[in-house]
């Protein structure tokens, strides 16, 4: 992958900043919209998982209301499209770095940066995938143990609800987690090449929540940080 074909893909900060301007306005309208982190962790998920999707797929989890005009529609689905076309693009340059929320102190000034947001997306991207990411699951533990830190910051930030009472992570703990995210995310992206569903995960059903990553949204305000 040549670093224009990477330039190309990737979106200016213009051009993150309307999306997120969008995202922000539509989210109020909508019960349970996702910010620009929590796209970009819901096609992360899609884009390493064991099967691709459609636009017509995921596009429902991000858009609930109508656009203004066509001209909107235009401008925001194109850069919906340039954000999914960017993910495949990093991570085969190894360059994967996700988008995060940022936390706002009470004084207005940035603060800690936040996975909430991100790990929410994440959750929904495998729910729409749920059968097959549930069957691997429970028959290679090694699947899950690549999926520990994204794991640890979700059940942290309460977006997944763990079986027994689990201690809050250290502020170090935490940022150590973030800081494994595009390792854990460029494995996970391995496994699933390495090894693809079979025809019975394929035909497993579909249609349920997945059991590893429930979709309980946990919203934390704030910037997105990319």
């Amino acid at each position: 992958m040549s670093a224009t074909t990477e330039l190309q893909n990737s979106l200016a900060e213009s051009e993150l900043e309307q999306l997120d301007d969008f995202l922000r306005n539509h989210a109020t309208e909508s019960e349970g919209g996702l910010l620009l982190d929590g796209v970009h962790g819901l096609l992360t998920a899609l884009a390493i998982g064991p099967e691709p999707a459609l636009p017509e797929e995921w596009l429902p989890e991000v858009l609930h209301a109508p656009f203004e005009d066509p001209d909107q529609g235009e401008r925001i689905l194109g850069l919906l499209a340039k954000l999914n076309d960017s993910i495949p693009t990093e991570l085969e340059s190894e360059n994967y770095e996700p988008v995060l929320g940022e936390l706002t102190e009470e004084n207005g000034q940035p603060g800690d940066l936040s996975a909430a947001g991100w790990c929410e997306g994440f959750s929904r991207g495998i729910d729409l995938r749920a059968a097959m990411w549930e069957t691997r699951l429970a028959e290679d533990s090694d699947l899950m143990e690549l999926l520990g830190p994204i794991m640890a910051l979700a059940v942290d930030d309460g977006v997944l609800a763990a079986d027994v009472p689990i201690q809050k992570l250290r502020d170090d703990e935490y940022e150590a987690c973030i800081a494994q995210i595009p390792q854990a995310v460029n494995a996970v992206a391995h496994y699933w090449r390495v090894h693809p569903p079979s025809e019975r995960e394929r035909t497993a059903g579909g249609g349920a929540s997945s059991s590893a990553f429930a979709n309980l949204p946990a919203r934390r305000g704030g910037k997105w940080v990319h």
